[in-house]
């Protein structure tokens, strides 16, 4: 503790003193408490002292290549740098009064942009290596026998933000640390696994399931200790607009550019009722307000657009205009400024340097996007903007976490964005504060998930039937069908990968992607790649004849072919909107229950779509002036989904639906399902979709389908069924909360509708809601 104390920490807090022993006494732990509570003194204390106090090597070679290493994992590589910086500074303790330890436990960071010089250093010297999931899988693990000194000798585990492991996102990443921790076995090793996550439900569940590790090996420490000044929690709606002038609905209120999130080509169909300021327009001129009394700010803003423009609107009011040179350029030269831009895609440097600027009050403002919302050790702000619900309660916690750290006061706002769920928070708050925050959601057993994770680890060291646990696989099944492929050969000794197939097994899988391969966006003319888009959208959004907004400008797709969307500058003033035709293939059924006259199902489901032609749209009122027909490739989502059925006489007769306004009403409703699932899981709206429909040919009813956007399914579908009383009363709340007469994207209207938001009928919404809510038990 003397290199702690040298650096102002007395002694730790009773939450810090619980986790470190346990991790002393040998259990895999977690400890889940707030914002600001000291969660990385509980991770590295131990960790580092297991390193000090280890014997010195005797001088023979076996002791020698075990000396005790740790791996720490983040799911980014700002979060490990910073990390990093903040590990070097504690064991250089002597420039403070400490002890200088940096020969003793030899830290170093490793990922993608390490250079292979620095790679052979860590491989031969590093205790202490910092890295991220990506690089586990894709470089580290397929190559151990480089790192078989780090592996033999590895003791502790460090999963930091292990909230942020949820959805496929959080499978993949508990397949990467299974694969770990068996090669670690394999070596000799067993290491603890030590996690910190944000205030989360049932942390110690999340941990078992990211591990697989035995549950009574399991520690959870979730009572904080650690001081806490007031703060203030603001749920703001932005103020009506006056008149119908312009898009009221522009996409700025989604934080991004036009075909970013409401895809190419519009917004609704229809002019809304009640519209609203824009969400990135209140934060922004919230910041200015914050700048000018001269309190540091966080403003969260979901997209990288988004946080540019909100940077620069309160920039401009404030007169940073008169700014010379680059804000960054600015603070490197020691200098001031009010307010900046912070997000993924800045150079590491740039990032630093905004980083210590906030830090030491030469910046007072940062708008960034959910790059600053993981560990990142920034303390002492005054306010904390959320520009939309941040996705989940532990994003909303951890956000907020960032005002009045280290005991001071503070103050967050949530700012009301153009959605149903955000819709319902404004005016239902206790659904944030007085609820419980929910269990991270992921399913490392889904079969479109595990089964490159089989591959890669058979390729890393031959599986036997003794793994199968460690990947919750109770038999053999998938293992055979693997085997059935080409991929895997069966062998007595266990299962090998197929050295005659051309792929790399590491290469089967993206971690962080859909599976889907991305498409790059190209300009013909200079041959210049302006962008990606992910493969799953690439038909909608990069369609010939699409436009395409980059930077402001306004490019038209001539061709999608190859995973390449060719694109040339094109001075238009109309955008363009996809529209498709969905099917939905009921394969079976897992779980079932009754509401009276409705049925609610819970299974696999297979959702066919093709994109069918796309609309030409005028702004601002976005009529629609042209359709044009497209030949697009038919594709097929195998996933899992939830779904209700009743029959349409009992329908008609209990909601007093006339029979033409049936088809509106689902669909309305299913749009609002959609945009509120988010409150009860761990999910994006982005990562579910859904289909409706007044007589389904495999029901034989009216029938609504919320489904998982991902191969296999993620869980929230799942989740969406096992709550679905809250989540029908909470998707009806949403709808009456909001003041429109007919429908806006506050309530019924999606963003992502392959029909061009048509039909949709609120009202009969909003009596088909009422009438499942009225049967809810």
């Amino acid at each position: 503790m003397a290199n702690y104390r040298a650096s102002g920490v007395e002694a730790p807090w009773r939450h810090q003193v619980e986790t470190a022993d346990a991790v002393h006494a040998g259990r895999h732990t977690v400890i889940a408490t707030s914002t600001g509570s000291g969660k990385s003194l509980a991770l590295w204390l131990p960790t580092i002292s297991a390193i000090l106090s280890a014997p010195a090597p005797t001088g023979s070679v076996a002791a020698m290549r075990r000396r005790p290493s740790a791996l720490y994992l983040s799911p980014t590589k700002a979060l490990a740098a910073d990390q990093l910086a903040s590990l070097e500074r504690l064991l250089r303790g002597a420039s403070a009064g400490g002890t200088d330890l940096g020969g003793q436990a030899r830290v170093a960071s490793c990922d993608g942009d390490t250079s292979f010089d620095e790679r052979d250093w860590v491989r031969a010297h590093a205790d202490v290596v910092l890295t991220n999931p990506d690089f586990l899988h894709f470089s580290l693990l397929p190559g151990h026998e480089r790192w078989a000194r780090l592996l033999r000798g590895l003791t502790h585990v460090i999963v930091d933000e292990c909230h942020a492991y949820r959805g496929v996102f959080g499978a993949h990443v508990s397949l990467v640390l299974r694969r770990l921790l068996r090669l670690a076995r394999f070596y000799g090793a067993d290491p603890i696994v030590v996690a910190a996550s944000a205030t989360t439900g049932d942390p110690a569940d999340t941990l078992v399931r990211l591990t697989g590790v035995d549950p009574g090996s399991v520690h959870a420490t979730t009572r904080d200790t650690a001081p806490q000044g007031q703060r203030r929690i603001v749920f703001w709606e932005p103020a009506a607009l006056d008149s119908h002038g312009g898009n009221p609905w522009d996409t700025a209120d989604q934080g991004g550019e036009w075909g970013e999130d409401w895809g190419e080509g519009g917004v609704i169909s229809g002019t809304p009722d009640v519209p609203r300021r824009s969400a990135l327009t209140e934060s922004a001129e919230l910041l200015r307000d914050l700048v000018r009394a001269r309190r540091r700010t966080l403003a969260f803003v979901r997209s990288r657009a988004g946080s540019e423009v909100v940077a620069a609107t309160a920039a401009q009011a404030v007169g940073q205009d008169a700014l010379e040179g680059d804000p960054v350029d600015v603070l490197r030269e020691g200098g001031e400024v009010a307010v900046a831009a912070y997000r993924g895609g800045y150079l590491p440097e740039e990032r630093r340097t905004l980083e210590q600027a906030l830090r030491t009050g030469r910046l007072t403002a940062l708008a960034t996007t959910n790059a600053l919302e993981l560990g990142v050790d920034i303390s002492g702000l005054d306010a904390v903007l959320m520009t939309g619900w941040p996705g989940t309660r532990v994003s909303f916690w951890q956000q907020a976490g960032r005002a009045g750290r280290a005991g001071a006061d503070g103050v967050a706002v949530l700012v009301a964005s153009a959605n149903p769920l955000d819709t319902y928070l404004v005016h239902h708050p206790s659904a944030v504060l007085d609820e419980a925050i929910e269990v991270t959601t992921f399913d490392p057993t889904n079969p479109y998930v595990l089964a490159p994770h089989l591959c890669a680890a058979a390729a890393e060291v031959p599986l036997t039937e003794s793994d199968l646990p460690s990947f919750g696989l109770t038999d053999t099944t998938l293992l055979d069908e693997l085997v059935r492929r080409g991929l895997l050969r069966r062998r007595p000794t266990g299962w090998y990968w197929n050295q005659a197939r051309r792929e790399v097994p590491s290469q089967l899988t993206d971690l962080r992607g859909s599976g889907t391969a991305g498409v790059a966006v190209v300009d013909a003319v200079t041959g210049a790649m302006l962008g990606t888009v992910d493969g799953g959208r690439a038909d909608s959004t990069v369609h010939p004849g699409a436009v395409y907004v980059h930077q402001g400008r306004s490019f038209v797709v001539e061709t999608l072919e190859d995973d390449v969307a060719l694109v040339v500058p094109g001075d238009v003033a109309h955008r363009t909107m996809a529209t498709a035709a969905h099917h939905a293939t009921f394969v079976d059924v897992l779980e079932e229950m009754s509401w009276g006259p409705v049925t609610w199902r819970y299974g696999h489901v297979e959702v066919t779509s093709q994109v069918q032609g796309y609309d030409v749209r005028v702004p601002p009122s976005m009529e629609v002036v042209a359709r044009h027909e497209l030949d697009m490739p038919v594709h097929v989502l195998p996933t899992t989904g939830v779904w209700w059925t009743v029959g349409s006489d009992t329908l008609l007769a209990e909601t007093g639906i006339a029979p033409g306004d049936v088809p509106g009403a689902l669909h309305a409703a299913e749009h609002a399902a959609i945009g509120v699932l988010p409150l009860l899981a761990t999910c994006d709206r982005w990562d579910i979709g859904g289909l409706s429909t007044a007589l389904h040919p495999e029901t034989g009813a009216p029938t609504v389908l919320v489904h998982d956007g991902h191969p296999g399914g993620a869980g929230f579908a799942q989740r969406g069924f096992r709550a679905a009383a809250r989540w029908i009363e909470a998707t009806y709340q949403a709808v009456a909360s909001c003041g429109c007469r007919h429908g806006c994207p506050r309530c019924v209207y999606s963003p992502k509708c392959g029909n061009g938001n048509s039909p949709l009928n609120k009202a009969g919404a909003l009596a088909v809601l009422d009438y499942l809510r009225s049967l809810a038990p």
